[in-house]
């Protein structure tokens, strides 16, 4: 896989965040509260949340940038489902304005750091963040660092993007993305289970440590897709073990950054 770097990620921070204000100007008032494309969430809880996260990240910065830390939402998971489902009901104009606001408020934050050139070989681990100025600064979003908060904030954009239902499904998502998805999401196989993911044209990537291997062909988006919880787009993926056609198997749930209490 290909390391990212800070710089590179700050520049997908800007394209992600471009594409999901292009997203939120297709709405119309009556797509609000439609359903999006995640169960149990309109359009309207879907903003609300990127607008929540988009902020909580900045504020982490924020405080990083004081020597402090703060936690990532007020009243922890609890406050953020209270505040997203107080925000979901509002006017499309609103919804717009805050989320304009929030992305602006998050990129402000994220340009304002040190230029850095070291690589993020593991980027939620920030291992890669050490002597990297700005980016390397404690925040408590999962005891990491900037460049963690980074990752998180990049993840939200995209797929959240992907869950408004507007026709920018996870196949559009970058090779690079996928490939980031691919480590992060490694958290999700379970203790007695290895993956061996397959991506068409692509090289092979082992995910997990457990004695069952499973082999996921398809296209690179499908298999992150899948892993990410999404409805793969283009119906590529095919599983196996033992040279043996099976069901994919069932994952463990996405790693929260948000301890439920």
């Amino acid at each position: 896989m290909t390391a990212i770097t800070p710089d590179t990620l700050l520049a997908e921070l800007h394209k992600a965040a471009d594409a999901v204000s292009a997203q939120a100007a297709k709405l119309t008032e009556a797509d609000v509260p439609a359903e999006s494309a995640l169960p149990g969430w309109t359009r309207g809880h879907v903003l609300a949340h990127i607008t929540g996260i988009s902020n909580a990240m900045a504020r982490q910065l924020e405080y990083a940038a004081r020597g402090e830390t703060v936690e990532l939402y007020d009243g922890g998971y609890e406050g953020r489902t209270k505040a997203i489902d107080m925000s979901a009901g509002h006017a499309l104009e609103q919804h717009r304005a805050d989320l304009d606001s929030a992305l602006q408020r998050a990129l402000r934050a994220f340009d304002s750091l040190d230029a850095v050139d070291t690589d993020a070989g593991d980027p939620d681990a920030g291992e890669a963040a050490a002597g990297a100025g700005g980016w390397s600064a404690p925040i408590s979003y999962r005891g990491g660092v900037v460049l963690d908060g980074g990752f998180a904030l990049w993840r939200e954009l995209v797929i959240h993007a992907s869950d408004l239902n507007t026709g920018r499904g996870p196949e559009t998502w970058s090779r690079q993305f996928c490939e980031h998805l691919f480590t992060f999401l490694a958290a999700r196989v379970p203790e007695d289970q290895k993956l061996v993911l397959q991506p068409l044209g692509l090289p092979r990537v082992t995910i997990g440590t457990g004695g069952r291997s499973t082999v996921v062909n398809g296209m690179v988006t499908d298999i992150a897709a899948w892993l990410a919880g999404r409805e793969p787009s283009l119906g590529s993926l095919r599983a196996s073990a033992a040279a043996d056609g099976v069901d994919l198997p069932d994952l463990l749930p996405w790693p929260s950054g948000v301890p439920a209490n």
